[in-house]
Formats: C-alpha cells, structure tokens, sequence
C-alpha cells in the first residue's frame, strides 16, 4: 500500500492510497472461490459451478465488495501511518486508475492548539452574599406565585388581569383566524408583543378599542416580523392581584412543617445561597469560556460545526416533526446557528487540549458531591442518587460536566483573576 497526502488549505487533506493489483486479485479470488461454493446456476450441481463462470458472472460484483472491504480496512491504517488526525467523516472516491486499486480520501484534521496565551487571560470573578432584602424580595415572589385574582368593576391598570376578544389585521389579513375570545392577558407581564399591553389600560368591562402595534423583527413567525398590525379589542373583565398573607398556612405550603416565620425565612436564605453559589459558578465559567474564545484563536474543522448545528437544530427538527411539518416549514436559516456552533466547537477543542495536556482526571469525590447537591431539592435524596449511579449514561453526564469544571479551576488557577463584588440579583439573573 502507498500513501500520499497533499495539504489543500490549513485544516484541509486529500489522500491518495495505492493498492497492488496482486492485493486485489488474490482477494478477488478468495471471493470467487467462497463464491463458487455457494452460487445456484442452472445446468450445474450446488458446489460444482466452474470458477471461469463465477468470474464472468460476479466480475464486477466481486470487484466492488473487495474494493469497498479495502477502503474500510486501509483508511484507517493510512491514517496510521501519516499520523492524520480527522476531524468528521471522509469524502472517498475511487481514481480511474487500472492496475490494481486507488483512491482519494478528502477530510479535515484537527488544528493545533496553542494554550501559551492562557497565563494572560484576563476574568473577573464575581463574589456576592445573600443579604436580608434579598431575602425579602424572594418572599414576594414567594406571594406573586401564589397570588389569586378579584374581578373589579374599575377601569384597568398595570398589575391587573384582563379577559380580552381581539382580532388582528396586517397587511389586509387576518392573522388570528377570525377572533380570539376569553383571553387573559396579565398588564405588565410582558407576554404580548411590544406596546400591546400600554393599550389595555384605562379600559372597563365592555369597553372596545382600535390600536396598531407593530411586531418585532426577530419575532418567530416571518410572516408577522416587522409588520405593523391593527388590533380588535373587547374588554370583558377587570381582575386585580390579591398577594396571600405570609401565616402558618402560606408557609407549610413550602414545605415548613412548623409554619414558623423564622424557619421559612432560614430555609428560603439556604435555598437562595445554594443557587447564588451555583450561579456564581457559572457566571465564573463564562467569563472564562468567553475569554478563551475571545483570545485562544484556532482553525475550526468545517465538518465538526456542521455537526454542531445540525445537534443546534435537533430540537427544532422534532418540534417540525411534532407538528407534522417539515423543518424548512420553520424558516430557520442555517447562519442563525453558525455562531453559537463556531463557539461551541472552539470551546470544546480548547478544553479538549487542556484536560489532554494537563492530564486531568475526572474527579470521583467531585462528582458524588454535585449528585448529592443535585438532590438535596428532592423529599427523597438517596433515590435521586441511586438514579444517577445506575445508570452509566447518566453518570457520564455529571462526570463530563464535572471533567469540564475541573478544567475551568485549571484555567482559573493560570489566568489573571479580578474579584469582583455584585449583588444576588446581579447573579442570578438570566440563570
């Protein structure tokens, strides 16, 4: 076998493999032989078919299984032999050559990854405490999620809860198949679109308004983005808010048995600082995934974000499926995509060499302590426990979740680090 590599661009190669004509013809005729042995022709007994008529009616059969054999055996050793590491699957195709057998293998390699910049990283990391007001602002929205509503004969304001029929028109038509009737709207929940809201209050029942709004440019239908539409409205009812009292009662319903205030305010400060520390820990991990793609600049194999999107639109494709379309039906342009892949496929290079070249071990100590902190939230931790360790796919998970946060403390431990000081708030927003 002879091997020959030619460099098409940076990331790019195209190798040539040569295979004896002998190679092949012995392996033609172990094929022929087998062949021979098994084949039903007529005028002959089973196992007596001359090999001259094999050979006239299986030639190019036989030629084709043993030249796709020989691509899967050979590929894998010419890469072998030229220390070729490729990124994605290979293009093969045969050449015209006669004599024996040829052909091209296209594919990507990896790049080569400098990690010398890591040292002049620059992260801040943020440090911050669960104070007494936050304590207090997690309580009321303790009392908005359990809030209930009271019909008002008043005109509407920010805050309350409006029934509404409406219909919309843009472009001449209408988009909401006729009328929309008896729908909640919360005036200041933010779950229209833009401007919708502003124009429902002021409004008592049975009130009716005309008003253009106009949609946003990213909104998801293409059909609608962008559009000025002109809204029929109804205003059926008016509700206001009513924010439970935080008793006994309000209180075990979050699980203090005792009803006590003081437990209620220790378990909800315990809650909180369990998720300020995890979200510490990932406000810390984007800074420095941010500052790795930002500085450790590489070559990205073109085959691995293909992949990358195409794991990026699986979800939209089942959501298709689901609703018994076809992805293209959705409109999702491939470029919407191509940035979050080029950084995840960056990112998950990089990491690659460090945890490789530093030799970092997953960490079986650090793994049980996130499964256990995982479910602490549950009323039965052990089971929740059980569930991950017996599982092997499960548990990989947690331990390449962990591997990557060992490798970040790696990072962390080489960068040029800024503690800074934010408030809970500050954290926990966007988690």
């Amino acid at each position: 076998m002879q091997v020959s590599v030619e460099k098409t661009s940076e990331l790019s190669r195209k190798m040539t493999v040569s295979i004896p004509d002998a190679v092949v013809q012995e392996k033609m005729e172990t094929r022929f032989k087998k062949l021979a042995r098994e084949v039903k022709v007529d005028g002959f007994r089973p196992g007596k078919v001359p090999t001259s008529m094999v050979k006239k009616l299986y030639a190019d059969r036989v030629r084709n299984e043993v030249t796709g054999d020989l691509i899967q055996t050979t590929y894998f050793e010419a890469l072998q032999q030229q220390d070729l590491n490729p990124a994605g699957h290979p293009h093969i195709q045969p050449t015209e050559k006669t004599e024996g057998f040829e052909y091209i293998a296209e594919f990507e390699v990896y790049p080569e990854i400098v990690l010398d910049g890591v040292s002049e990283l620059k992260v801040d990391r943020p440090s911050a405490t669960v104070e007494e007001a936050d304590v207090d602002n997690m309580i009321e929205k303790l009392r908005q999620q359990k809030k209930t509503w009271n019909t008002v004969e008043r005109a509407s304001q920010d805050a309350d809860r409006v029934t509404i029929h409406f219909s919309g028109v843009a472009d001449g038509e209408n988009f909401t198949d006729g009328k929309v009737e008896n729908y909640q709207v919360e005036i200041g929940g933010k779950q229209m679109i833009p401007g919708f809201e502003d124009e429902l209050k002021g409004l008592v029942a049975g009130a009716t308004k005309t008003f253009s709004v106009t949609f946003p440019e990213q909104y998801n239908s293409e059909k609608l983005a962008g559009k000025v539409a002109e809204f029929e409205i109804e205003l059926v009812k008016v509700e206001e808010p009513v924010l439970p009292v935080v008793d006994a009662e309000f209180i075990k319903a979050y699980g203090v048995e005792d009803g006590d205030a003081a437990s209620f305010r220790t378990d909800v400060r315990a809650n909180m600082e369990r998720e300020l520390n995890q979200g510490l820990k990932n406000k810390l991990k984007n800074a420095v995934m941010d500052a790795l793609y930002e500085n450790i600049v590489i070559a990205m194999p073109n085959a691995l974000i293909d992949q990358e999107i195409q794991a990026l639109m699986k979800p939209y494709a089942e959501r298709a499926k689901n609703m018994r379309l076809k992805l293209e039906d959705l409109n999702l342009p491939r470029d919407a995509f191509e940035g979050q892949a080029k950084r995840r496929v960056a990112l998950g290079l990089i990491l690659g060499e460090i945890i490789q070249k530093n030799d970092i071990k997953v960490d079986a100590d650090k793994v049980r302590a996130v499964i256990d902190d995982m479910a602490k939230s549950y009323e039965r931790p052990e089971d929740v426990v059980n569930w991950y360790y017996a599982d092997k796919a499960r548990l990989n998970d947690v331990q390449q979740m962990v591997l990557e946060d060992q490798a970040v403390a790696w990072i962390v431990s080489q960068a040029k680090i800024t503690d800074v000081t934010v408030g809970f708030d500050d954290v926990m927003e966007k988690q």
